[in-house]
Protein backbone atom coordinates (compact mmCIF):
# COMPACT_ATOMS: atom_id res chain seq x y z
CA UNK A 1 0.00 0.00 0.00
CA UNK A 2 1.25 3.28 -1.03
CA UNK A 3 1.51 6.24 1.23
CA UNK A 4 0.18 9.83 0.54
CA UNK A 5 3.75 10.94 0.69
CA UNK A 6 4.67 7.82 -2.06
CA UNK A 7 1.73 9.43 -4.13
CA UNK A 8 2.63 12.79 -4.16
CA UNK A 9 6.56 12.10 -5.10
CA UNK A 10 5.49 10.00 -8.07
CA UNK A 11 3.78 13.13 -9.32
CA UNK A 12 -0.07 12.03 -8.77
CA UNK A 13 -2.61 14.77 -9.46
CA UNK A 14 -2.08 18.32 -10.75
CA UNK A 15 0.67 19.73 -9.84
CA UNK A 16 1.05 17.79 -6.78
CA UNK A 17 3.72 18.20 -4.79
CA UNK A 18 3.55 22.20 -5.79
CA UNK A 19 -0.19 22.16 -4.71
CA UNK A 20 1.56 21.82 -1.22
CA UNK A 21 3.99 23.88 -1.20
CA UNK A 22 1.84 27.22 -2.63
CA UNK A 23 -2.04 27.12 -2.39
CA UNK A 24 -4.06 27.96 -5.12
CA UNK A 25 -5.03 31.30 -5.54
CA UNK A 26 -9.13 30.39 -5.10
CA UNK A 27 -7.55 28.24 -1.88
CA UNK A 28 -5.87 31.24 -0.28
CA UNK A 29 -8.61 33.73 -1.07
CA UNK A 30 -11.75 31.35 0.15
CA UNK A 31 -12.75 31.55 4.07
CA UNK A 32 -12.63 27.96 4.98
CA UNK A 33 -16.42 26.06 5.38
CA UNK A 34 -17.63 26.05 8.70
CA UNK A 35 -20.94 23.91 9.68
CA UNK A 36 -22.76 24.11 13.10
CA UNK A 37 -23.31 21.80 15.84
CA UNK A 38 -27.19 20.86 15.29
CA UNK A 39 -27.99 20.77 19.03
CA UNK A 40 -26.18 23.92 20.28
CA UNK A 41 -25.50 25.93 16.88
CA UNK A 42 -21.83 26.23 17.05
CA UNK A 43 -19.83 26.65 14.28
CA UNK A 44 -17.08 24.23 13.87
CA UNK A 45 -14.29 24.20 10.63
CA UNK A 46 -14.93 21.09 9.09
CA UNK A 47 -11.84 20.05 8.85
CA UNK A 48 -9.94 18.78 11.74
CA UNK A 49 -7.10 16.54 12.99
CA UNK A 50 -6.97 12.41 13.23
CA UNK A 51 -4.39 11.18 16.14
CA UNK A 52 -4.56 7.62 16.12
CA UNK A 53 -0.99 6.15 15.34
CA UNK A 54 0.33 9.71 13.89
CA UNK A 55 0.67 11.17 17.77
CA UNK A 56 1.87 8.19 19.12
CA UNK A 57 5.16 8.62 18.99
CA UNK A 58 6.35 9.27 22.77
CA UNK A 59 9.92 11.34 23.41
CA UNK A 60 11.00 11.60 19.81
CA UNK A 61 11.93 15.06 19.23
CA UNK A 62 11.72 15.98 15.48
CA UNK A 63 8.56 14.12 15.62
CA UNK A 64 7.21 16.21 18.22
CA UNK A 65 8.05 19.07 16.59
CA UNK A 66 6.67 17.67 13.04
CA UNK A 67 3.16 17.39 15.02
CA UNK A 68 3.48 20.89 16.86
CA UNK A 69 3.94 22.23 13.82
CA UNK A 70 0.67 20.65 12.59
CA UNK A 71 -1.21 22.22 15.19
CA UNK A 72 0.03 25.21 14.28
CA UNK A 73 -0.67 25.06 10.64
CA UNK A 74 -3.97 24.08 11.69
CA UNK A 75 -4.93 26.87 14.27
CA UNK A 76 -3.44 29.31 11.53
CA UNK A 77 -5.67 28.20 9.12
CA UNK A 78 -8.83 28.18 11.23
CA UNK A 79 -9.70 24.81 12.08
CA UNK A 80 -10.21 23.58 16.05
CA UNK A 81 -11.15 19.96 16.33
CA UNK A 82 -8.33 17.37 17.41
CA UNK A 83 -9.89 13.66 18.31
CA UNK A 84 -8.13 11.19 20.26
CA UNK A 85 -8.59 8.47 22.97
CA UNK A 86 -6.76 6.68 25.24
CA UNK A 87 -6.29 3.45 23.06
CA UNK A 88 -4.20 5.67 20.79
CA UNK A 89 -0.96 4.86 22.54
CA UNK A 90 1.16 7.92 23.68
CA UNK A 91 -1.42 10.48 21.50
CA UNK A 92 -3.44 11.95 24.54
CA UNK A 93 0.13 12.66 26.26
CA UNK A 94 1.22 14.08 23.44
CA UNK A 95 -1.82 16.42 22.13
CA UNK A 96 -1.88 17.47 26.18
CA UNK A 97 1.72 18.37 26.40
CA UNK A 98 1.84 20.38 22.80
CA UNK A 99 -1.41 22.03 23.63
CA UNK A 100 -0.10 23.28 27.07
CA UNK A 101 3.40 24.03 26.04
CA UNK A 102 1.71 26.31 22.46
CA UNK A 103 -1.13 27.59 25.10
CA UNK A 104 -3.10 27.51 22.10
CA UNK A 105 -6.29 24.74 24.56
CA UNK A 106 -8.51 27.79 24.47
CA UNK A 107 -8.17 27.91 20.47
CA UNK A 108 -8.74 23.61 20.22
CA UNK A 109 -11.95 21.93 20.23
CA UNK A 110 -10.56 18.72 21.78
CA UNK A 111 -12.64 15.43 21.71
CA UNK A 112 -11.42 11.68 23.03
CA UNK A 113 -13.18 8.70 23.61
CA UNK A 114 -14.25 6.47 26.83
CA UNK A 115 -14.29 2.44 26.42
CA UNK A 116 -13.61 0.91 29.78
CA UNK A 117 -16.16 -1.42 30.92
CA UNK A 118 -18.70 -0.56 33.78
CA UNK A 119 -19.01 3.07 35.96
CA UNK A 120 -16.09 2.38 37.92
CA UNK A 121 -13.56 1.31 34.86
CA UNK A 122 -15.12 4.32 32.44
CA UNK A 123 -14.38 7.02 35.38
CA UNK A 124 -11.09 6.53 36.14
CA UNK A 125 -10.08 6.24 32.14
CA UNK A 126 -11.90 9.48 31.84
CA UNK A 127 -9.92 11.15 34.69
CA UNK A 128 -6.78 9.73 32.97
CA UNK A 129 -7.80 11.57 30.12
CA UNK A 130 -8.54 14.60 31.60
CA UNK A 131 -4.71 14.43 33.41
CA UNK A 132 -3.21 13.55 30.22
CA UNK A 133 -4.58 15.82 27.71
CA UNK A 134 -3.88 18.50 31.44
CA UNK A 135 -7.27 20.16 31.02
CA UNK A 136 -10.26 19.78 33.48
CA UNK A 137 -12.75 20.35 30.86
CA UNK A 138 -13.43 18.76 27.55
CA UNK A 139 -15.17 19.78 24.36
CA UNK A 140 -16.04 16.15 23.75
CA UNK A 141 -16.78 12.76 25.17
CA UNK A 142 -17.79 9.62 22.70
CA UNK A 143 -18.24 6.32 24.12
CA UNK A 144 -15.45 4.03 21.34
CA UNK A 145 -16.42 1.79 19.44
CA UNK A 146 -20.00 1.34 20.99
CA UNK A 147 -20.80 -2.59 21.56
CA UNK A 148 -23.30 -4.55 20.57
CA UNK A 149 -25.95 -4.42 24.42
CA UNK A 150 -28.14 -1.66 24.16
CA UNK A 151 -28.51 -1.65 27.90
CA UNK A 152 -24.66 -1.09 28.60
CA UNK A 153 -24.71 1.52 25.98
CA UNK A 154 -27.17 3.23 27.36
CA UNK A 155 -25.73 3.08 31.02
CA UNK A 156 -22.79 4.48 29.22
CA UNK A 157 -24.11 7.63 28.17
CA UNK A 158 -25.69 8.15 31.05
CA UNK A 159 -22.72 8.36 32.76
CA UNK A 160 -21.29 10.84 29.70
CA UNK A 161 -24.23 13.05 30.75
CA UNK A 162 -23.81 12.92 34.10
CA UNK A 163 -20.04 14.52 33.73
CA UNK A 164 -22.03 16.96 30.65
CA UNK A 165 -24.46 18.32 33.29
CA UNK A 166 -21.54 18.54 35.80
CA UNK A 167 -19.87 20.92 33.07
CA UNK A 168 -17.01 18.57 32.70
CA UNK A 169 -18.28 17.80 28.74
CA UNK A 170 -19.20 20.06 26.57
CA UNK A 171 -20.90 17.51 24.44
CA UNK A 172 -21.03 13.68 23.84
CA UNK A 173 -21.32 11.44 21.63
CA UNK A 174 -20.41 7.65 20.11
CA UNK A 175 -17.68 6.20 17.86
CA UNK A 176 -17.33 2.97 15.41
CA UNK A 177 -15.10 2.85 12.58
CA UNK A 178 -17.18 -0.54 11.38
CA UNK A 179 -20.40 -0.98 8.54
CA UNK A 180 -21.34 -4.21 11.15
CA UNK A 181 -21.87 -1.38 13.55
CA UNK A 182 -23.68 0.95 11.55
CA UNK A 183 -27.26 -0.31 13.46
CA UNK A 184 -25.41 0.05 16.40
CA UNK A 185 -24.71 3.71 15.93
CA UNK A 186 -28.48 4.51 14.28
CA UNK A 187 -29.95 3.16 17.15
CA UNK A 188 -28.43 5.26 19.50
CA UNK A 189 -28.83 8.54 17.71
CA UNK A 190 -32.46 7.31 17.95
CA UNK A 191 -32.37 6.32 21.48
CA UNK A 192 -30.26 8.90 22.65
CA UNK A 193 -29.81 12.33 22.67
CA UNK A 194 -26.47 12.47 21.43
CA UNK A 195 -24.50 15.30 20.43
CA UNK A 196 -22.23 13.65 17.94
CA UNK A 197 -21.22 10.61 15.70
CA UNK A 198 -17.83 9.78 14.56
CA UNK A 199 -18.35 7.32 11.52
CA UNK A 200 -16.05 5.58 8.68
CA UNK A 201 -16.89 7.29 5.59
CA UNK A 202 -14.57 7.60 2.45
CA UNK A 203 -15.02 7.12 -1.15
CA UNK A 204 -14.01 3.23 -0.46
CA UNK A 205 -16.53 2.70 2.12
CA UNK A 206 -19.74 4.45 1.76
CA UNK A 207 -21.86 2.49 3.54
CA UNK A 208 -23.28 5.10 5.78
CA UNK A 209 -25.15 7.22 2.71
CA UNK A 210 -27.41 4.25 2.56
CA UNK A 211 -29.36 5.36 6.35
CA UNK A 212 -26.90 6.47 8.60
CA UNK A 213 -26.41 10.42 7.36
CA UNK A 214 -30.03 10.68 6.85
CA UNK A 215 -30.50 9.40 10.62
CA UNK A 216 -28.04 12.08 11.65
CA UNK A 217 -29.79 14.54 10.29
CA UNK A 218 -33.31 13.36 11.21
CA UNK A 219 -32.00 13.72 14.56
CA UNK A 220 -29.86 16.84 15.16
CA UNK A 221 -26.60 14.73 15.35
CA UNK A 222 -23.40 16.34 14.37
CA UNK A 223 -21.14 14.02 12.42
CA UNK A 224 -17.34 13.25 12.78
CA UNK A 225 -15.48 11.43 10.04
CA UNK A 226 -12.74 9.15 10.64
CA UNK A 227 -10.73 6.91 7.82
CA UNK A 228 -11.41 9.75 5.14
CA UNK A 229 -8.86 7.98 3.40
CA UNK A 230 -9.24 4.64 4.06
CA UNK A 231 -5.78 3.80 5.67
CA UNK A 232 -4.23 5.13 2.93
CA UNK A 233 -6.03 2.69 0.41
CA UNK A 234 -7.43 5.90 -1.74
CA UNK A 235 -3.67 6.99 -1.99
CA UNK A 236 -2.78 3.54 -2.96
CA UNK A 237 -5.29 3.16 -5.68
CA UNK A 238 -4.48 6.53 -7.58
CA UNK A 239 -0.79 5.95 -7.59
CA UNK A 240 0.76 7.69 -10.63
CA UNK A 241 -2.41 8.96 -11.73
CA UNK A 242 -3.57 12.37 -12.70
CA UNK A 243 -6.20 14.23 -11.15
CA UNK A 244 -9.20 14.33 -13.67
CA UNK A 245 -9.26 17.60 -14.94
CA UNK A 246 -12.85 18.06 -14.11
CA UNK A 247 -11.70 18.27 -10.62
CA UNK A 248 -11.11 21.69 -11.06
CA UNK A 249 -14.63 22.22 -11.51
CA UNK A 250 -15.07 21.98 -7.57
CA UNK A 251 -11.06 23.21 -7.09
CA UNK A 252 -9.56 20.01 -5.88
CA UNK A 253 -6.17 20.53 -6.61
CA UNK A 254 -4.51 17.32 -5.27
CA UNK A 255 -6.26 13.81 -4.99
CA UNK A 256 -6.53 14.53 -0.88
CA UNK A 257 -8.78 17.56 -1.33
CA UNK A 258 -10.33 15.48 -4.52
CA UNK A 259 -11.23 12.44 -1.43
CA UNK A 260 -12.60 15.29 1.42
CA UNK A 261 -14.38 17.09 -0.86
CA UNK A 262 -16.62 13.97 -1.94
CA UNK A 263 -17.06 13.81 1.72
CA UNK A 264 -17.53 17.32 3.24
CA UNK A 265 -20.32 17.50 -0.06
CA UNK A 266 -23.03 15.48 1.93
CA UNK A 267 -24.53 18.23 4.46
CA UNK A 268 -24.74 15.84 7.51
CA UNK A 269 -21.46 16.25 8.11
CA UNK A 270 -20.14 18.25 10.50
CA UNK A 271 -16.48 17.87 10.12
CA UNK A 272 -13.54 15.28 8.65
CA UNK A 273 -10.73 14.54 11.04
CA UNK A 274 -8.06 12.42 8.85
CA UNK A 275 -4.64 11.09 10.69
CA UNK A 276 -1.99 14.13 9.97
CA UNK A 277 1.33 13.82 10.96
CA UNK A 278 2.85 16.85 8.64
CA UNK A 279 2.20 20.66 8.20
CA UNK A 280 2.08 20.12 4.43
CA UNK A 281 -0.85 17.49 4.82
CA UNK A 282 -2.70 19.81 7.22
CA UNK A 283 -2.74 22.58 4.79
CA UNK A 284 -4.03 20.37 2.08
CA UNK A 285 -6.46 19.14 3.75
CA UNK A 286 -7.15 22.76 5.11
CA UNK A 287 -7.87 23.44 1.64
CA UNK A 288 -10.25 21.32 0.99
CA UNK A 289 -12.85 23.02 3.07
CA UNK A 290 -12.35 25.84 0.47
CA UNK A 291 -14.14 26.72 -2.59
CA UNK A 292 -16.36 25.18 -4.34
CA UNK A 293 -17.49 21.43 -3.51
CA UNK A 294 -19.55 18.62 -5.98
CA UNK A 295 -23.08 18.65 -6.10
CA UNK A 296 -24.99 15.52 -6.35
CA UNK A 297 -23.86 15.15 -10.28
CA UNK A 298 -20.51 15.33 -9.81
CA UNK A 299 -20.14 13.08 -6.57
CA UNK A 300 -21.98 10.59 -8.75
CA UNK A 301 -19.12 10.79 -11.48
CA UNK A 302 -16.46 10.62 -8.73
CA UNK A 303 -17.64 7.46 -7.62
CA UNK A 304 -18.16 6.52 -11.00
CA UNK A 305 -14.11 7.18 -11.49
CA UNK A 306 -13.59 5.50 -8.53
CA UNK A 307 -15.20 2.13 -9.03
CA UNK A 308 -13.41 2.71 -12.47
CA UNK A 309 -10.15 2.29 -10.17
CA UNK A 310 -10.93 -1.38 -9.73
Amino acid sequence: MFSRREVLALGAGIGAAAALRIAPAFAAAAPLLTRPIPRSGERLPVVGIGTAIVFDIADDPARLAERRAVIQTMIEGGARLIDTAPSYGAAETVVGGLLAEMNVRDKVFLATKVRAAGRDGSIAEMQQSLRRLRTDKLDLMQLHNVGPSAGDTAAQIALLREWKDKGVFRYIGVTHFMESANERVSAAMQGEKLDFVQINYSMAERSVEQRLLGVAADTGTAVLVNLPFGRGKLFSAVRGRQLPEWAAEFEAASWGQFFLKYILAQEAVTCVIPGTDKPEYMLDNLNAGRGRLPDAAMRKKMVAFWESLG
